[in-house]
């Protein structure tokens, strides 16, 4: 995998935060040049691995947008595994679900303190260009300010990206693990108006939640009001090739390792974001990775 320009990583970027269990740390990433730099704040995916799911994770697709030309700004969310044996008693545990989309909202509030707090960042954000994008339990973290369940869309947030996001509750919710995402059962994708791409893999069959089969992550799209999009990897799993971090175990362990399709995915990614931030079509050509759908 190469990217395109060199980028800058700084971490951890601690933000005080009282009244949560622990203070909030960030990674920030950019690009090593440029000035009137869009943002984009990542909510990572719940997992049993030890860092992926945290700050630390995510290298792959992070530094493809930074490369791209984004800021982008990772939270270690309460459910990290990095955190759960200290919060194992807190109210909220272990999945803190009301935490996860105040998270994204207090990195928004307090970007001018994160731009200052960087080394050779300050005077290069475009604090009108936001964008959320998320991973699984991140996916659903970034819908919310996007509109979903209508009641923490966040007006500054001009656009998102939504990978491997879980579909539709009620009912179809029947898997083993249904019982312990009661968020997910009472999902709303009916109010999330804010522009945004809908990632998933044609093998993400996520049996522990649905029996509805791969098509059960595409509901983001075909439940919410346009504009939207739709990009479908041809034999992706939930990884979608390897996002959440180079050569990981779980990739491994799920048979989805593919570093071509992580490339592709953080340049039709990142080409989508900036496409909506300058108000310009998404030029979507044909690609051999996966099928690409939209509605306006």
């Amino acid at each position: 995998m190469t990217t395109t320009a060199p980028v800058l990583s700084y971490s951890p970027l601690t933000l005080a935060m009282p009244g949560r269990p622990v203070d909030l740390q960030v990674r920030v990433s950019s690009p090593a040049t440029g000035t009137d730099l869009p943002v984009i704040v990542f909510s990572h995916g719940h997992g049993a691995t030890n860092n992926l799911s945290s700050l630390n994770g995510y290298a792959p697709i992070v530094s493809l947008w930074a490369a791209a030309g984004f800021v982008v700004v990772q939270p270690t969310h309460l459910d990290s595994a990095t955190l759960r044996d200290q919060l194992t008693d807190v109210p909220g545990a272990p999945l803190f679900a009301d935490e996860r989309p105040t998270d994204l909202i207090h990195i928004i509030d307090r970007l001018d303190e994160i731009e200052r707090a960087v080394p050779l960042l300050q005077g290069r954000i475009d604090h009108d260009k936001i964008a959320v994008a998320g991973h699984s339990y991140g996916a659903w973290a970034a819908s919310i300010l996007l509109g979903a369940n209508g009641d923490l869309l966040d007006p500054r947030v001009k656009a998102g990206v939504l990978l491997g996001a879980p579909g539709r509750g009620g009912d179809v919710l029947n898997g083993p693990m249904a019982e312990a995402v009661p968020f997910m059962r009472v999902i709303d994708y009916s109010t999330m108006t804010t522009p945004a791409l809908i990632v998933y893999g044609d093998r993400d069959d996520s049996q522990h939640f649905t029996d509805l089969g791969p098509d059960w992550h595409a509901d983001p799209y075909h439940l919410s009001p346009a504009p939207k999009a739709m990009l479908t990897v041809v034999d992706s799993g939930h990884i979608l090739g390897g996002i959440s971090g180079y050569d990981s175990t779980e990739s491994a362990m799920l048979d989805d390792e593919n570093p071509a399709q992580v490339e592709a995915i953080g340049r039709l990614t990142a080409a989508y974001l900036h496409a909506q931030f300058d108000k310009q079509p998404w030029p979507a050509a044909p690609d051999p990775i996966g099928r690409v759908i939209t509605k306006s």
